[in-house]
């Protein structure tokens, strides 16, 4: 019995210390966030000024990246605020305002209202600019824009922008049209695809060392990696990135149905699964039904609000097998033209913006094969992927 009793001490001495080590090494392999990591930047913001471009993402584990700094009587003078807003309680292509934070008293300078570009004047008792958000990797979500014009502002008074890196939960592949700079606009700035598969810190580095900036201007640049990842890293968020953005899945199908916002048809705002279903009231051979509603800080005036629409609902998609495919699903855009009782007005004038080109029209209008349209795309893709590579900080995808 005493030898059966050490064998059993044996074996659950044995599993404590497998379990030990299994917990440690997750620890030690946890997808570690830049602003995580304090100890790689917190000395380099003592005794300085600083200001934060920053929203409800700006997140250290529970906690506000502000207020973790201002624990650390870190002096921070104000804030800027990208679309949606510093709190996160605006909808899309919302106007927000400048204003005082009823919690830190910071002002709070907004980043998108009547100028996408801070001022000058309003970096001149600045010296580091901290850029800390959560992107999803698509070419129109408009956190890219926000970071070039700082970027631009950064190199025109010689303020220093430091990054604070986050993982791109779209960033394990790269797909979609290059912009075509004709169609340049706030929600697409840079001849890059739809899905970049660049990290906000990878992007700003090729920013920078494309000239994209006015007059070639070179921003003073530094970056603190996410640590323990790479680009075949599937991160789930934290926080939703954006009120439309409620789950990964709909981060995952966003650059596919982010066509719809250039169409007609819902993309799903004013539902409680926006960027999961699409659809219209006057969409054939769909078997789902939904009504689009007002919905207070997340789509006050979805399209088609109140009416009927029918559509496709998505919610049901094998998520694995999604990921697997890395590449933008055209056959829902194609599916949805094909299918509606007015083709002409299927496109609005944002369609060319978020394309960024006008050939993907043409193409939906023509009939092409999505295997046709995706040929096409090829030769400015691996054009674009040999650019990439240059600005790479992570171990890219197989």
């Amino acid at each position: 019995m005493m030898k059966y009793i050490k064998y059993l001490i044996f074996f659950a001495a044995l599993l404590a210390v497998s379990c030990s080590v299994q917990h440690v090494d997750n620890k030690k392999f946890r997808i570690k966030t830049g602003a995580e990591q304090t100890e790689k930047y917190i000395s380099l913001l003592q005794d300085k000024n600083i200001a934060l471009v920053a929203n409800y993402t700006t997140n250290i584990n529970g906690t506000h990246l502000v207020d973790s700094l201002l624990s650390l009587n870190i002096n921070i003078v104000k804030i800027f605020s990208p679309e949606h807003g510093f709190r996160g309680d605006a909808e899309a292509g919302e106007i927000v305002k400048s204003y005082v934070d009823d919690k830190t008293g910071l002002p709070v300078i907004s980043l998108y209202g009547n100028s996408k570009k801070p001022k000058l004047s309003d970096f001149e008792d600045i010296d580091i600019i901290i850029f800390d958000l959560q992107d999803v990797g698509a070419r129109f979500y408009t956190y890219i824009s926000n970071m070039h014009y700082v970027m631009e502002a950064c190199a025109e008074t010689g303020v220093e922008l430091m990054i604070l890196d986050r993982p791109n939960p779209n960033g394990f592949y790269v797909d979609g049209p290059i912009l075509d700079t004709n169609y340049k606009s706030f929600i697409g700035m840079h001849p890059v695809p739809i899905v970049h598969g660049m990290t906000i810190g990878e992007f700003a580095q090729m920013i920078n060392g494309e000239n994209w900036l006015k007059d070639s201007l070179k921003c003073k640049l530094s970056v603190i990696p996410c640590s323990n990842y790479t680009h075949d890293s599937l991160y789930k968020l934290p926080l939703n990135p954006s009120p439309n953005l409620q789950n990964m899945l709909s981060i995952y199908l966003y650059p596919s149905l982010g066509f719809f916002e250039g169409t007609y048809l819902s993309e799903g705002r004013g539902t409680e699964f926006p960027f999961q279903v699409f659809g219209g009231p006057d969409l054939k051979n769909a078997d789902f039904a939904f009504i689009p509603k007002s919905i207070e800080g997340v789509s006050k005036y979805p399209k088609h609000k109140d009416q009927e629409c029918f559509g496709v609902d998505l919610r049901e998609i094998n998520v694995n097998e999604l990921i697997s495919k890395k590449e933008i699903n055209l056959e829902w855009i194609l599916f949805a033209y094909q299918n509606v009782e007015d083709q002409e007005r299927f496109f609005n004038t944002y369609f060319y913006n978020i394309c960024g080109t006008n050939e993907l029209k043409e193409q939906i209008i023509e009939g092409k094969s999505a295997e046709e349209i995706r040929k096409s795309w090829q030769p400015e893709l691996n054009n674009f992927k040999q650019t990439r590579k240059k600005y790479l900080l992570y171990k890219d995808f197989e």
